[in-house]
């Protein structure tokens, strides 16, 4: 059976252009690169957005952490609305909200302006990339057809990071830093407008949606993230963060109480009764917490500090993206022959290293002394660990629920990048106020009085004093990723237990757990 032979134009919900199957993956592709690509594109843009809508670096961290929460918080949400309501009509939906929400950023005057948008982005993130992988499957005939298709949109997503950073460096010192909002508007209408052409329908089938537990799951990380950055500005006594961690603690638990006792529950919480997948969502979720922080302040540092333009700050980030290439090409090779846990270990152990190295730098750090290599190792380490996971994580897992197990290890990871950006920005901001105590007595006796103008005004201090404290704090803070990065080595090292026989109905399979290999 071909891909045109699937459904006819009789059908409800059909494709109104039939036997395009080339166009449709295309439209499917390129909304899957539009949501990853916005996971980097902006990072490079960062220092230049923090300084147009005035941005202290603690607040600047929810730039990424309100995309991020709500696109991990919602993200099964989102696939069972597709499910629900079909497919193709929700993934239009959160194409539109994602444009949208793309242009509202790129107008934004005023820092809320821009959180605001960037959390609706993730909304709309959300709801139509889980819907883009499922259309795959309504668009293409199992076997060779749909695994090419697959093979392809895995290509697409690998590739959307190092596209991101180039684009974001481009477009950033090119034209403007709201171009990298901008930039989505025209890619997103045009999905929008080519997707009932040449995309199925699915069907709908009956069920609930989890409000109630998608709503407590995502306020109540979000509370979290809120305290650890509450605490890094107004300290660890504050009303507001005392609040906010009371208020993590009770939405959480409601999200578990809730989950427990519903029908339809929005994450499944019998995922985490196996230890090789409850062990495998620990693992992911330290280290993706450990990588935010590491993209976040690296890109502080070779703009800032190292006085790097966009598209050299981009053009420094692509080995760490050939490294997770190379190294994800490898564990996929010799995964079969050796099995998961040598790739976890070493995985998180590389990474480890990468991120201790990263301890030492200092204001007059190089970029091939100081951060090319710690990221090599850290990138090193992430490809061995990505495939390794994404498998361990649906192994025993039944074939209808892989999909869930899948999206729940994307989740862990976005909302665990929010988290440890969170804990990495608190200690950074603790070590910048004592670095700048420290700082204050060289800067009064030596410094001009415009540049005592300008700190008595921002509070921060000018070069060289201010790159001193920037460097002091960045380099402090990846101790906390050093601890993240242990948390997933110990994990790997003594609570995994999977064996490489454990993997072999995934390999090659064409189910879920295939094509999310």
């Amino acid at each position: 059976m071909t891909t045109s032979q699937l459904t006819t134009t009789s059908k409800p919900g059909a494709a109104r252009r039939q036997g395009r199957p080339g166009i449709a993956l295309a439209v499917i592709a390129a909304l899957q690169l539009m949501v990853v690509l916005d996971t980097t594109i902006v990072n490079i843009a960062l220092p230049h957005i923090q300084g147009a809508l005035e941005f202290t670096t603690t607040q600047l961290s929810w730039v990424v952490n309100a995309y991020t929460l709500t696109f991990g918080g919602l993200l099964l949400l989102g696939g069972r609305a597709g499910d629900i309501l079909g497919r193709r009509r929700v993934f239009i939906f959160g194409v539109l909200l994602f444009t949208f929400a793309s242009l509202l950023c790129g107008i934004a005057q005023e820092p809320w302006q821009m959180l605001a948008a960037r959390a609706l982005q993730g909304v709309g993130g959300a709801i139509a990339s889980p819907t883009a992988l499922a259309l795959i499957t309504t668009t293409f005939s199992e076997g060779p057809e749909r695994n090419r298709a697959f093979g392809i949109f895995a290509a697409v997503s690998a590739s959307g990071a190092a596209i991101g950073l180039l684009a974001g460096g481009m477009l950033t010192e090119w034209l403007d830093w709201r171009w990298v909002f901008y930039v989505n508007l025209p890619i997103g209408i045009l999905i929008a407008a080519l997707a009932p052409m040449f995309i199925n329908e699915s069907e709908r089938h009956s069920g609930r949606f989890d409000i109630v537990g998608a709503l407590t799951s995502t306020v109540g990380m979000a509370a979290l993230v809120y305290g650890f950055v509450r605490a890094a500005d107004d300290g660890w006594r504050d009303g507001l963060t005392l609040a906010s961690f009371g208020l993590a603690v009770g939405l959480l638990t409601t999200f578990i109480l809730v989950e427990r006792g519903a029908r339809e529950p929005i994450t499944p919480l019998r995922m985490f009764a196996d230890r090789n997948r409850s062990g495998t969502y620990l693992i992911m979720m330290s280290l993706a917490a450990a990588m935010f922080g590491m993209f976040f302040f690296i890109v502080l540092f070779v703009q800032n500090v190292l006085g790097y333009s966009p598209i050299s700050s981009g053009l420094a980030f692509l080995p760490v993206t050939a490294m997770i290439v190379t190294a994800a090409g490898l564990s996929s090779r010799l995964l079969p022959v050796l099995g998961p846990k040598p790739f976890l270990v070493s995985g998180a152990t590389l990474t480890g290293v990468g991120m201790a190295w990263l301890t030492a730098l200092k204001p007059d750090s190089s970029y091939v002394g100081g951060v090319l290599g710690p990221m090599l190792f850290f990138g090193f380490g992430m490809g061995l660990v990505f495939v390794t996971a994404t498998l361990t994580a649906v192994s025993g897992v039944a074939q209808h629920e892989s999909g869930a197990a899948s999206s729940l290890l994307n989740a862990t990871q976005m909302v665990g990048g929010s988290l440890g950006l969170s804990i990495l920005m608190t200690v950074f901001s603790t070590a910048g106020r004592e670095e700048t105590e420290r700082q204050l007595p060289s800067f009064l006796a030596e410094s001009t009085p415009a540049q005592k103008a300008v700190f008595s005004e921002t509070k921060q201090l000018p070069p060289p004093w201010g790159h001193q404290v920037l460097a002091e704090g960045i380099a402090t803070a990846f101790w906390a990723g050093v601890g993240l990065v242990g948390l997933a080595v110990v994990t790997a090292l003594f609570v995994i237990r999977v064996r490489k026989s454990d993997l072999d109905a995934l390999s090659g399979g064409s189910g879920p757990g295939g094509h999310v290999a």
